[in-house]
């Protein structure tokens, strides 16, 4: 089996001064890429700043005779983004692979939740996948090719406790990946998604009781478990667009959400009533027979 190669490719990671980042960066540059290494430097919650991780992993990427550059832009601002993509252009003249990995997390239970706590989130998950990836990927759609990797959570596709700020943020991740992606693809640009767990500043600042009994090995913990389907999506070979796999204790899966045959009122019947449903209900959520839809047009296309 032909090694995944990224010679002559340009890698953009973000918060990638450690952890997966880390991992994702030091993987592609081994393998090739030149890559911008972007971090602000700051702590697991989203404050404070510096410029130490970028470069320690801009100086392990060089010291291995690969090619990096530093950069330490928010991603949470539309500046920020450009920002970001401009260094990829300035140093190495364009970009072919994004991977959205900055994060922040602030844990606490629904109620407890503030402002702030709710707004830096979704400004580093959300706002910083849509200001980043929007230069990268006109970038890409200008010539023909890209390769985009979004970093959603099984706690924004199934949910998990005292993470609502978190699930609310990487549910929306999700949402526009499958948008980038339709749009994308004419222009040979494919993208997916990652959902991810793994031993990190970020697992850290999980509650020991939701991970308490759930079996795993040191190996399975590791960040360069997800870098492995991380770098595969973001190779060249890759034929998959529009997709989400999840990554987590020694597992590699695809995560889908379908739609059930349902229950069905025809046109010319009368218009539904809650009684009609409480007795087709059973129908209704039957997992038996489902779709996949590949976009709104496409669930809509099933209905008879």
């Amino acid at each position: 089996m032909a090694r995944i190669s990224f010679q002559g490719r340009v890698a953009i990671v973000t918060g990638a001064g450690g952890g997966l980042g880390r991992a994702h960066a030091l993987d592609l540059a081994a393998r090739g890429a030149k890559v911008v290494v972007n971090d602000l430097g700051g702590g697991i919650d989203g404050r404070g700043g510096g410029a130490a991780m970028a470069d320690q992993v801009v100086k392990e990427i060089t010291a291995a005779g690969g090619e990096a550059v530093a950069s330490y832009d928010s991603v949470a601002t539309p500046e920020g983004g450009k920002a970001i993509v401009q260094t990829a252009l300035d140093a190495f003249g364009t970009v072919d692979v994004l991977i959205n990995n900055a994060g922040n997390i602030r844990n606490a239970p629904f109620t407890d939740l503030t402002p702030e706590a709710i707004d830096v989130l979704l400004a580093v998950h959300v706002k910083g996948a849509f200001y980043v990836t929007q230069p990268a990927f006109a970038v890409m759609r200008d010539k023909g090719y890209g390769r985009i990797v979004f970093t959603s959570s099984a706690a924004g596709i199934f949910g998990n406790a005292e993470q609502a700020n978190y699930a609310a943020a990487k549910g929306a991740v999700l949402g526009l990946a499958n948008v980038v992606a339709l749009e994308g693809a004419p222009h040979g640009v494919k993208v997916n998604t990652i959902l991810p767990a793994a031993d990190s500043r970020m697992a850290a600042a999980m509650n020991p009781e939701t991970l308490a009994g759930i079996p795993t090995t040191p190996a399975h913990g590791e960040p360069e478990m997800i870098t492995a389907m991380a770098t595969y999506l973001a190779g060249e070979d890759n034929p998959h667009t529009h997709e989400a796999f999840s990554v987590a204790r020694g597992r590699y899966a695809r995560v889908f959400i379908g739609v059930t045959e349902g229950y069905h009122v025809a046109a010319d019947a009368p218009v539904a009533t809650a009684d009609d449903i409480a007795a087709h209900v059973d129908t209704i959520r039957d997992q038996n027979g489902y779709h996949v839809p590949g976009s709104l047009v496409e669930e809509f296309a099933l209905i008879p």
